[in-house]
């Protein structure tokens, strides 16, 4: 079993995730008392949001570049960042360190095209849905990425950092995301990505009529598969 780098902490209520699901994926697999071998950095979020938020990307990438080199002298054999937003620098991660990151659109939309989804929605931050770097590792691999009108966008940001981020699940936001879900679904979506680790804590599989694909569920599953294959993907 290879050894599990975890950039988590934005948010730490996600990360939370990340961990029971890879753990209980692991027990699932293999039985017994058998539990994930992982190493978790968390950061503190409050300073990758200002840096976010001023644009300030190479800065934040120097601090999650920074967690990713302790992982890997910490004895990780692979890394995973723990939240969709802060792909935006992976490749500046995965120049600044000798083993392979896991990157979170890939294993989505692999996990997109075995259900036969050729267009899909895409929910996220303002960062994750209106940039190309996440949409554009999807498109590459022929998915038509849609996402909600400028003001939904914006009801999506809003609710991903002053509720879901601090832990406030509103039945209200949730009422307002299964209206947006359904005006994707009315552009021509076959499916929705939770394209933010969070969401996946307000909506679920039974809210909507099409398949949710939960970035998280996928993301944690997916470096399990990762953990426990017997030679490295060539492409991770």
């Amino acid at each position: 079993m290879k050894t599990i780098g975890l950039i988590g902490g934005m948010s730490w209520e996600s990360s939370v995730s990340y961990y029971q699901i890879i753990n209980e994926e692991i027990k699932l697999r293999l039985g017994g008392l058998h539990s994930a071998k992982c190493i978790l950095y968390s950061v503190d979020f409050e300073e990758i949001e200002v840096l976010q938020r001023n644009q300030e990307w190479n800065k934040a990438g120097d601090i999650l570049s920074e967690a990713a080199r302790s992982l890997e002298l910490a004895g990780a054999n692979f890394i995973i960042i723990c939240t969709n937003t802060m792909h935006k620098v992976a490749e500046q991660i995965q120049s600044n360190t000798d083993i392979p990151l896991l990157h979170i659109a890939d294993v989505t939309a692999e996990k997109v095209l075995g259900e036969g989804i050729e267009t899909i929605g895409l929910l996220g931050t303002q960062y994750t849905m209106e940039q190309d770097f996440y949409k554009s590792r999807l498109e590459a691999k022929d998915i038509k990425v849609l996402i909600p009108e400028r003001d939904d966008r914006e009801i999506v940001n809003k609710v991903i950092y002053q509720e879901l981020c601090l832990g406030t699940i509103n039945p209200d936001s949730r009422k307002e995301f299964k209206r947006i879900i359904k005006g994707l679904i009315q552009q021509g979506a076959e499916g929705v990505i939770l394209g933010c680790t969070e969401i996946g804590l307000l909506v679920r599989n039974e809210d909507t009529s099409v398949p949710l694909f939960d970035t998280t569920n996928i993301h944690a599953k997916g470096a399990v598969d990762y953990a426990l294959a017997s030679s490295d993907p060539s492409n991770p």
